[in-house]
């Protein structure tokens, strides 16, 4: 779930970490009672610092994805679906902002990207 954190990110890193949860939480990978990584145990296995983890767990349980119990670990919460539908919602703009931002820098325009996703999709060449 985490191997996609990226410390040379501009994100920063605690975000990326909440970021994760949320999509698996919104995936259904992770659910209601599941367990996440103890504090220590992420933070060594990710290389940073234990106070980044806890944001990030902060972040998600101000958000409703998890609750911190103290002295017995993060679990994630029961997610309402409407939440999980704006989570992916959300996931999909920034996939198509980053698709963009690259495209540009390439110098492909919008009808060469709308072509190329409709051949990769199987939709009829647009005429």
């Amino acid at each position: 779930m985490f191997d996609e954190i990226d410390p040379r990110s501009p994100t920063p890193l605690y975000e990326q970490i909440a970021a994760r949860v949320r999509v698996a939480v919104a995936s259904g990978d992770l659910g209601a009672g599941d367990a996440l990584p103890s504090v220590r145990a992420l933070a060594r296995d990710l290389r940073v610092n234990p106070a980044t983890v806890v944001q990030a767990y902060r972040d998600l349980a101000a958000d409703g994805f998890v609750e911190m119990r103290h002295g017995q670990g993060t679990f994630v919460q029961e997610v309402a679906p409407f939440l999980r539908d704006e989570e992916r919602a959300l996931r999909a703009s920034e996939m198509v902002r980053s698709l963009l931002a690259d495209a540009a820098r390439l110098g492909i325009g919008a009808e060469e990207i709308a072509h190329a996703f409709d051949a990769e999709i199987g939709v009829p060449t647009r005429e």
